[in-house]
């Protein structure tokens, strides 16, 4: 099953690109959600329809969790559940940037199990599930194996590293961004960059397909307290991400606790 999901995910995704890629650069409609929820486009919604009929008439017992659509709790009385970012960088596509991202995973038991994610503008693609293997552009990816934290090259923010959040000092690490939360997961999966994190709370359409292939790409990926990741929750967040080589994770997650 997970193969055939992911082959669903990844036709989807090829789809969802094309519909994106007519509104990119071409001024579209936005709205401001408000609070801290950024804003929304005339393409992340045409995204979401177009996903929303395609992905739940081929599994219509399939539970539904999107960005773009209101939530449904009785998703969560469901074995397998779709979880969907339209479009991930919004901010990204309507300066027309390049690395905005398509992010479909589907979670079984609180665990995704195929997760893609396409970044239509550059024409990249990233896909997994739980029984094969993570492939760029259909080639093996793996994550970096550094084995130290100082020094590594992380994507974050510069708002991740203040002092007042690594109570254990913050590591002197090289730091790097793009927009994307989904394409930052696949670039660390590739081992592009040693890593990436996270601290605030991450909603799971933005972390959901990207956790899988940085996972089967032999990063270790937690939240920030070191504990495993759990999908289609009934808060659809996570405790920030880390994903690094397996020491400089132990070493992060040591800083974030410590006293």
């Amino acid at each position: 099953m997970p193969e055939r999901d992911l082959a669903l995910l990844t036709d989807a995704a090829r789809d969802a690109g094309r519909i994106a890629l007519r509104y990119w650069r071409r001024e579209p409609k936005v709205w401001d959600k408000g609070g801290e929820h950024g804003p929304v486009t005339e393409a992340d919604l045409a995204v979401n329809d177009m996903l929303k009929t395609r992905l739940l008439t081929a599994r219509p017992e399939y539970g539904w969790l999107s960005e773009e659509t209101p939530d449904d709790p009785a998703r969560l009385a469901c074995d397998h559940a779709f979880i969907i970012d339209p479009i991930d960088g919004t901010r990204a596509f309507v300066a027309g940037e390049e690395t905005f991202a398509h992010s479909l995973a589907i979670a079984q038991g609180g665990r995704v199990t195929a997760g893609v994610v396409f970044l239509p503008a550059l024409d990249k693609i990233y896909v997994a599930s739980e029984t094969s293997l993570p492939l760029k552009d259909g080639q093996p990816i793996a994550a970096s194996q550094r084995e130290r934290l100082e020094g590594a090259d992380i994507l974050t923010t510069k708002a991740n590293l203040v002092p007042e959040k690594w109570p254990g000092g913050v590591p002197e690490i090289q730091r790097h961004f793009r927009a994307s939360l989904a394409y930052r997961l696949c670039l660390a999966a590739e081992g592009r960059f040693d890593g990436m994190l996270t601290l605030r709370e991450a909603w799971e359409w933005d972390i959901a397909a990207g956790s899988l292939i940085a996972e089967r790409a032999g990063a270790v990926v937690s939240d920030r307290n070191g504990s495993v990741l759990r999908f289609n929750t009934a808060s659809a967040k996570a405790e920030g991400v880390v994903v690094l080589p397996r020491g400089p994770h132990a070493e992060a997650v040591r800083r974030l606790r410590s006293a």
